[in-house]
């Protein structure tokens, strides 16, 4: 399927060597942990803010927890603000239109509900930038293929997210998720992270059509098996 890059968001030649990406790697690291500290230490007061608001809203608990895929295949546990009621029996786990509250559509909307997950970046189960983390539920859905986009940390923000996010299809999803995996470099995350910014503002795609969230992804018709090297151990 042919992927058009939105405009200011260029596709990446790989010409770089293999030692130019590993120290870009590095300094990728560097910038994660740089931001995501500075951004926790900046945001305390709105970290503080939105927990109490969530905390007269939702009641507890106040953080969202889930266990969610990493680098390699990796486990992890994300953190976000909780956005959404119930959850105990009286709603089934894919009625998101009933569960999502005003308080949740207005975290999720401005993306508030992420700030957590900055913790994920400073322990380094995220990056700023990368796929999108799925639940551990997807793994066994993932076509050889598609689980490439496990071979970078998933990010707080992506290429797929700058261009559609939920609005997107699945097969549009991976197909930028993997094209971010092969053609990576800081220059693209700069950009990405920039249109990030503008996406953030307009509150683009946060839902995806006739969907109070995202659909479910419930695997291709294609091959369903992962790499047999994938790691599938838990941190």
């Amino acid at each position: 399927m042919q992927v058009r890059l939105s405009p200011g968001v260029e596709d990446q030649a790989p010409s770089t060597t293999r030692s130019h990406r590993d120290r870009g790697a590095a300094v990728k690291r560097g910038v994660d942990v740089v931001v995501a500290l500075t951004a926790l230490l900046v945001t305390a007061p709105i970290l503080a803010a939105v927990a109490v608001a969530v905390l007269i809203g939702l009641g507890r608990p106040v953080l969202f927890r889930q266990r969610r895929i990493g680098r390699y295949g990796r486990e992890f546990t994300i953190l976000k603000f909780r956005s959404m009621a119930g959850g105990s029996g009286t709603f089934s786990p894919g009625d998101d239109q009933a569960r999502l509250t005003p308080l949740g559509r207005w975290l999720r909307a401005t993306s508030l509900d992420e700030l957590p997950s900055l913790w994920n970046i400073l322990r380094g189960d995220m990056s700023l930038v990368g796929p999108r983390p799925f639940p551990t539920s997807y793994r066994d859905l993932y076509t050889a293929e598609q689980f490439r986009r496990h071979d970078v940390r998933p990010g707080l923000t992506g290429l797929a997210q700058v261009n559609g996010r939920n609005e997107l299809d699945w097969a549009e999803r991976f197909a930028y998720d993997l094209r971010y995996v092969d053609n990576w470099s800081l220059r693209l995350d700069a950009r990405i992270l920039a249109r990030t910014a503008v996406a953030v503002l307009r509150r683009q795609g946060i839902s995806a059509p006739g969907a109070a969230t995202a659909h479910e992804f419930r695997g291709t018709a294609a091959e369903r098996q992962v790499p047999a090297t994938a790691g599938r151990g838990s941190r």
